[in-house]
């Protein structure tokens, strides 16, 4: 019986396959005999009760410049497929919404990963709040009293947006900047505030979690002058290993995790503690941890599954 994978992703001419997590996941499904499917949320339809993509069927070309050959394109009922990847990038617009509702409907007939109902359910930054006490101190509001209070108390403060990704407009503000702080509001709402954590100069830790359970961990250290820890923002990559604080605090959030149908996320931490970004629609890092360590977390992937 044919397996098929289909993956909703982003545009595969901007993969970085380098680094790219969504290909090597499909790679070691390829291995064990799926055959991919690969479309963006704005090939999704509904049309008389089914689910249709519209899709590349592609192969995977490991260790060549052009990564996959397309094979066709085809529209395919989803409802085919044996799993279903949600993988395309933040932000979590109306457009990743309404594709979790799609999605949503044919969840019963196959394994979708993330859920598309814990997607959406599941604010990457929001669903923080369950684990304040692993946090340094955090504000989330859009009333300005409030957000100038936070200054007062906290001096250097990170601000960023609820639905940001990628390091995108986030900003280290060193005073309570009025007219800075108007202009971010009025563009994302309510807005995340918290204490500034020098260690982040040393490397936050990106801790991978698959199916409830710790599975490995990366250090992303900033490039010289920035206080971003994300690759694609230039910061590097290195292995590390977790404190039993970060271990436990871990353990508590992928208990959850689980419950709560999610299958692989990623949590940060500097200095031992959540920065709040517990990423759900589409966690990285896996090939930077392979490159470093060896281990193919893709397998561990498929093989719990």
């Amino acid at each position: 019986m044919t397996k098929i994978l289909a993956i909703q992703g982003s545009d595969l001419k901007k993969v970085n396959i380098k680094t790219d997590t969504t290909i090597l996941l499909a790679s070691e499904a390829q291995k064990k005999g799926y055959k991919i499917y690969y479309f963006e949320p704005e090939n999704l339809s509904f049309l008389n009760g089914k689910v249709i993509a519209y899709c590349k069927h592609i192969r995977i070309n490991e260790n060549k410049k052009k990564f996959y050959s397309l094979l066709k394109n085809i529209n395919l009922n989803l409802e085919k497929s044996k799993v279903i990847l949600i993988r395309n990038d933040p932000p979590f617009d109306n457009r990743y919404l309404y594709s979790t509702f799609l999605l949503n409907h044919i969840s019963n007939k196959v394994k979708i990963i993330n859920h598309p109902f814990a997607v959406r359910n599941i604010s990457e930054k929001l669903f923080s709040i369950n684990f304040m006490k692993y946090m340094p101190p955090t504000l989330i509001s859009e009333n300005l009293a409030e957000i100038r209070n936070f200054f007062k108390r906290h001096k250097l403060v990170v601000v960023k947006p609820i639905n940001g990704f990628s390091g995108n407009n986030v900003i280290l503000l060193k005073t309570f900047n009025t007219s800075k702080i108007k202009k971010l509001l009025k563009s994302y709402n309510h807005l995340f505030f918290q204490k500034f954590l020098p260690g982040v100069s040393k490397g936050d830790k990106r801790v991978f979690i698959i199916k409830g359970k710790i599975v490995g961990a990366i250090s992303r250290i900033p490039k010289k002058g920035s206080i971003l820890s994300n690759m694609s923002k230039g910061a590097t990559a290195k292995l590390t290993k977790l404190t039993s604080k970060e271990v436990s605090t871990s353990k508590v959030i992928g208990k959850l995790l689980l419950k709560n149908n999610i299958y692989f996320a990623g949590v940060d931490f500097v200095q031992e503690k959540l920065i709040g970004d517990i990423n759900v629609t589409s966690p990285t890092g896996l090939a930077a941890y392979k490159d470093l360590s060896g281990v193919n977390l893709a397998k561990f992937f498929w093989d719990n599954i």
